[in-house]
């Protein structure tokens, strides 16, 4: 099952993949530079030093033989095309929020929304971010009411996981119903 993570810029997709991924990651993160500076906004995110500049890549088998391929998308602007490659064949998304910038993740979900992906939100929950009751942040975030939302922390790897979880649930719950045999008279 080929999962899309995706946020806004330093919201925390590379460290989920790294914590929940069985084999060692492909990461491209690079150096933030000067020359990066006025195109990546660090309200918020100050302490930030790495960006990623292409794709995070990372497995997880989960009980049943279910294989989850978790695809890490750059949260740039500059780089939406290629998020678009990226979610080319996914079956669902998780779209991590950040309260202190959670403005930012509407054109991700908008994003999400325009490939027909089904999603979950999962609110990745940093120390000095404000708190808020999931009822208000589904309201804020403007979700329907069948998107699955969790408060998660991207470091922790039951916390990840139950994100995770969430969205491969939701996502066989989209899964159009299979059709039914049909059925035959027996021949004599």
């Amino acid at each position: 099952m080929k999962l899309v993570v995706a946020g806004p810029f330093g919201v925390g997709k590379t460290t989920l993949i790294r914590t929940l991924s069985e084999i060692a990651t492909l990461h491209t993160e690079e150096a933030m530079t000067e020359t990066g500076r006025p195109v990546d906004d660090l309200a918020g995110v100050p302490e930030k030093v790495t960006t990623t500049v292409a794709v995070d890549f990372g497995r997880l088998t989960l009980p049943g033989n279910v294989v989850l391929y978790m695809f890490g998308t750059p949260g740039q602007r500059r780089f939406f095309p290629l998020w678009r490659d990226i979610a080319r064949g996914a079956v669902g998304a998780l779209v991590l929020a950040d309260t202190r910038r959670l403005a930012d993740s509407f054109e991700i979900m908008d994003m999400v929304e325009e490939q027909g992906l089904p999603y979950a939100v999962a609110v990745n929950r940093f120390p000095d971010a404000p708190d808020h009751p999931v009822d208000v942040l589904r309201t804020h975030l403007d979700l329907h009411a069948a998107t699955p939302l969790l408060l998660c922390d991207a470091r922790d790897r039951d916390s990840s996981l139950d994100a995770l979880i969430a969205l491969a649930e939701h996502v066989l719950d989209s899964l159009p119903a299979a059709p039914a045999a049909p059925v035959t008279p027996e021949q004599p």
